[in-house]
């Protein structure tokens, strides 16, 4: 993995402006694995994917993330930090992919796989969170073996696919990341899902832009040109900039 550049940040911004997390989740890992291939990269479970990003933000931009919730009781704006190793439940660098997990009930046999990217692209237009689910599991069912049966998952009773889809969740626990908060004005406890693609194109994009202005601003003094500005140091810069001012 490598980190982001300046160049990297305001490229990726710019071609990520009109698509779907889930594809700028992907843009973000193209460039932090140039040598790996977008199928392969679109392969990767959800939370091993997510973990990437954690570490791809880390490297970029640093480990502590500052962020803010309103509480749904009072209304009170709460501003938090977190820290992406807090946050960051596996280590990419030492994951030893498994295709195949399983989960016996009863008379029942699974075998599964996680949740990746594609899976998630198919069921972004199912009709409510419910449907989604229910067709995400199906779609990571492998096998399903009762009495050492094949059978499909049409033929599943709905407890096997709750049951399954409980699987998917505890065994990869990076791909759903919940925050406990508690308002200091009102007491009133909850939890929220940290979205780490949301977190980061959000930041992501606040960076690329401040640097458009800071090419904006040398390039009117200096006359320089954009990739020559991007390929400084943020201190040289910053440097300049001060000058300029």
């Amino acid at each position: 993995m490598r980190s982001l550049s300046a160049a990297d940040i305001v490229r990726i911004w710019e071609l990520g402006q009109d698509r779907h997390p889930i594809d700028r989740a992907l843009l973000l890992l193209a460039y932090a694995f140039p040598e790996k291939k977008l199928t392969e990269l679109a392969s990767w479970s959800i939370g091993c994917r997510d973990a990437s990003l954690l570490m791809l933000r880390e490297i970029t931009f640093g480990e502590q993330l500052n962020s803010f919730a309103t509480c749904p009781q009072c209304q009170e704006n709460l501003e938090f930090s977190l820290n992406t190793k807090d946050l960051r439940i596996i280590d990419p660098d030492t994951i030893t992919p498994l295709s195949n997990y399983q989960v016996s009930i009863d008379r029942l046999n699974l075998h599964f796989r996680l949740p990746n990217s594609l899976d998630l692209a198919t069921v972004m237009t199912a009709v409510d969170e419910e449907t989604a689910t229910l067709q995400l599991a199906k779609q990571c069912l492998l096998e399903a073996h009762l009495e050492g049966k094949v059978v499909s998952s049409e033929e599943l009773p709905e407890t096997a696919i709750a049951i399954l889809t409980q699987q998917l969740t505890e065994t990869d626990p990076q791909a759903e990341i919940l925050l406990d908060l508690s308002c200091p004005a009102c007491g009133h406890v909850w939890q929220v899902l940290f979205d780490i693609v949301d977190f980061f194109w959000r930041e992501l994009s606040n960076q690329a832009q401040r640097l458009l202005q800071e090419v904006h601003s040398l390039a009117k003094v200096y006359g320089w040109q954009e990739a020559e500005i991007l390929n400084m140091s943020a201190i040289r810069r910053q440097y300049y900039l001060d000058l300029a001012n």
